[in-house]
C-alpha cells in the first residue's frame, strides 16, 4: 500500500509531524495539493521539495521543455482542460506507458483517473508547479497566450495566498497580471495602469470590493473596465447583489482556478462582442449620415 506524500516527508525528515498536522488542517476545504499548502506555509519550497523527494525516493525530474519538440499526438493524450486542471504534462509515450510530469507523484487519484482515460500505465516524473505551468504555456497554450499577452488583469485581494494562486493561473494563460493587497492600493493601480479587467475580493481593508467598484465606475477614465467580484459569501443573494451593483460577473469562494480562468475568458469575450456591436453601429450611423 502506497504511503501519502505527508507521511513520506515526515519519514525522510523533510518536515516534522507537527508541521504536517498544521498543513493538513490548513488544507481542509481548499482543494489544494499538500505540496502547495506546504509551499504557502513557507516550510518547504517547491524546488526544495522536488530535489528532496527525487534524492530520497529516486524520482526522475522534469527538465527544460522549451527546446524540445512535443508531438501533437502526445499532447492529445491528455486534453488541455485536464492538463490545466490536474497540472500534469505528457513527456513520452512508448510500450504502453505514458511518462507524465506531475507535482505530486503520490497523487494516486489523478494517476488512476488518467490511466483509465488513456488506457496507458502512468509513469510519474516529479516537477514543480512552475515548471509544469511553463510547459503547459509553451506547448498547449501557444495561440491563446499570443492573444492574451496583450491583456492585463488586476487582482485585488488582501490574501496573498489567493492572489498568488490567481496570478499563477492567469499568467499560465498568457495574461499580464498586476496585484494589489487592498482596495485603496487597487484603486491607485487602476488609475495608474488602466488594466483590461479587474478581479477583486468583496471584503478587504481600507476599501471593500463594492467601494472599489463604485470609485472605479465613478471615474470616466476607468468606468469602462469590467470587474469580477470574488466573495466567500457564495450565495444567490450575494451574486444578485454583485451583478445589480455593476459587477460584470461573480465568483464564489472557494473557487477552482479552472473556473476562474473560464470566467475571465468569458468576460473578455463578452466585452469584445459589445465593442464589435458598438463599432458596427457607429459605422452604420456614419455611412447613413
Amino acid at each position: 500500500m502506497k504511503k501519502h506524500l505527508g507521511e513520506l516527508l515526515v519519514e525522510s525528515g523533510i518536515i516534522t509531524a507537527k508541521t504536517l498536522e498544521r498543513a493538513l488542517i490548513r488544507q481542509q476545504g481548499t482543494g489544494k495539493k499538500l505540496g502547495a499548502v506546504l509551499d504557502e506555509m513557507g516550510v518547504v519550497y517547491q524546488e526544495e521539495l522536488v530535489e528532496a523527494l527525487a534524492r530520497q525516493f529516486g524520482f526522475q525530474t522534469l527538465g527544460d521543455t522549451a527546446c524540445h519538440q512535443i508531438p501533437e499526438a502526445l499532447l492529445e493524450l491528455i486534453p488541455q482542460e485536464i492538463a490545466l486542471q490536474k497540472l500534469v504534462f505528457p513527456l513520452r509515450h512508448e510500450d504502453g506507458k505514458l511518462t507524465l510530469a506531475i507535482t505530486d507523484p503520490f497523487d494516486q487519484e489523478t494517476i488512476d483517473l488518467l490511466e483509465a482515460k488513456t488506457a496507458l500505465r502512468i509513469v510519474p516524473v516529479l516537477a514543480t508547479r512552475a515548471a509544469i505551468l511553463d510547459a503547459l504555456r509553451q506547448h498547449y497554450l501557444r495561440d491563446e497566450c499570443a492573444e492574451n499577452c496583450q491583456l492585463t488583469v488586476l487582482v485585488v485581494d488582501d490574501s496573498q495566498e489567493i492572489t498568488d494562486l490567481i496570478s499563477s493561473a492567469l499568467r499560465s494563460e498568457g495574461y499580464q497580471v498586476l496585484t494589489a493587497g487592498d482596495g485603496v492600493e487597487g484603486l491607485r493601480a487602476t488609475f495608474a495602469e488602466q488594466p483590461d479587467l479587474i478581479l477583486c475580493d468583496s471584503a478587504m481593508p481600507k476599501l471593500d470590493g463594492y467601494g472599489l467598484m463604485r470609485a472605479i465606475k465613478a471615474n470616466p477614465a476607468s468606468a469602462h473596465i469590467p470587474m469580477i467580484l470574488l466573495s466567500a459569501k457564495a450565495s444567490p443573494e450575494e451574486e444578485h447583489r454583485a451583478l445589480k451593483s455593476g459587477f460584470h460577473d461573480f465568483i464564489g469562494k472557494p473557487m477552482t482556478t479552472v473556473r476562474m480562468v473560464a470566467r475571465v475568458k468569458r468576460a473578455f469575450e463578452l466585452v469584445q462582442k459589445v465593442r464589435s456591436r458598438n463599432t458596427a453601429a457607429l459605422t452604420r450611423s456614419v455611412q447613413g449620415a
